[in-house]
């Protein structure tokens, strides 16, 4: 059994990352930790966000053929670990400065707890955070 992946994306989020790729570039996602939008995932131009030495490295999604990392804090990846994290798409207008803002659309996070055996996996792989070199 291999470990699974902590961090998915849907079909409908994935298209609207391929819109905002076209508009805007390549992009990047961080799991915010609360504040303005709740928990949202923001969605940045790549490189906008500085990743800072404790954030961790969830994936890198294959979002319509695209490439895309995702980011979560030191903190926020303790309290989620054991959560597989799955980044989906509703109707609605988001705050922030996430790029779906103008969309219509907001990227919100679903969850999955991981499995005893999921969780036993994953505890033998490296976490990769903003401190190490990309």
């Amino acid at each position: 059994m291999d470990a699974p992946d902590r961090v998915l994306i849907t079909d409908a989020a994935a298209e609207l990352v391929a819109r905002l790729v076209a508009r805007h570039g390549p992009v990047m996602f961080h799991q915010s930790g609360g504040c303005c939008d709740g928990s949202a995932p923001m969605c940045y131009p790549d490189g906008d966000f500085i990743i800072g030495d404790h954030d961790v490295l969830l994936g890198v999604l294959d979002a319509a053929g695209i490439e895309v990392p995702v980011w979560i804090s030191g903190p926020q990846f303790a309290a989620w670990k054991h959560t597989q994290l799955i980044i989906d798409v509703v109707p609605g207008r988001g705050a922030g400065f996430s790029l779906e803002a103008p969309e219509g659309m907001r990227f919100l996070t679903r969850g999955r707890a991981f499995t005893a055996d999921e969780n036993t996996l994953l505890e033998t792989l490296p976490v990769i955070t903003g401190s190490l070199p990309r």
